[in-house]
């Protein structure tokens, strides 16, 4: 009778292949969970601007979209989110005005792994067409700790919204222009 099997010789060399195949492909996938992150945030926020503007024209009412705090309050224009940062990471809110205080249609909770940077602390759409009121409308996604092969332009998107309201979103960095 003969005994069939694998030998421990055998047996240590399919592990030690595949400890190699985990370790190449283990920051793939960190890279890959990164990027996904910063496209849903992205795609998050333009769905947002999109509902606001929306809102704005069937209402016949100013909307506002702010940076919200943990009591879904908008954030004043030099204060940080409850996490210490200074961006719209702590999460934001379509708000509408009535009776003299904000009323919150739909908010977006915080994700901290994400920088959304911006020179803006709300974006204020007004009725009958939706517009926006103010300047540079500009929204920058990036991962917050960038290793040095997510630096580049590739883990970047920004979001611009055009003086008529509508939000578009492109790969890459904003570059400083409105």
């Amino acid at each position: 009778m003969k005994c069939t099997g694998f030998t421990l010789i055998e047996t240590m060399v399919v592990i030690v292949l595949l400890a190699i195949c985990a370790t190449v492909s283990a920051p793939v996938f960190v890279a890959w969970r990164v990027r996904d992150q910063i496209d849903a945030r992205a795609n998050a926020m333009l769905g947002t601007l999109a509902y606001a503007r929306n809102e704005a024209i069937r209402r016949h009412a100013r909307i506002t979209v702010c940076r919200v705090d943990t009591a879904r309050n908008c954030l004043a224009t030099a204060k940080a989110c409850p996490s210490g940062l200074a961006d719209w990471s702590c999460g934001w809110a379509v708000m509408i005005e009535r009776a003299g205080a904000y009323v919150p249609l739909r908010i977006q909770p915080a994700i901290d792994a994400i920088s959304i940077a911006s020179s803006l602390t709300a974006v204020t759409f007004s009725p009958p067409a939706g517009q926006t009121i103010g300047s540079l409308r500009n929204f920058e996604f990036a991962p917050r700790t960038a290793s040095a092969a997510q630096r580049g332009t590739a883990w970047r998107r920004c979001i611009r919204i055009a003086a008529g309201g509508r939000a578009r979103i492109s790969d890459g960095a904003c570059a400083g222009s409105s």
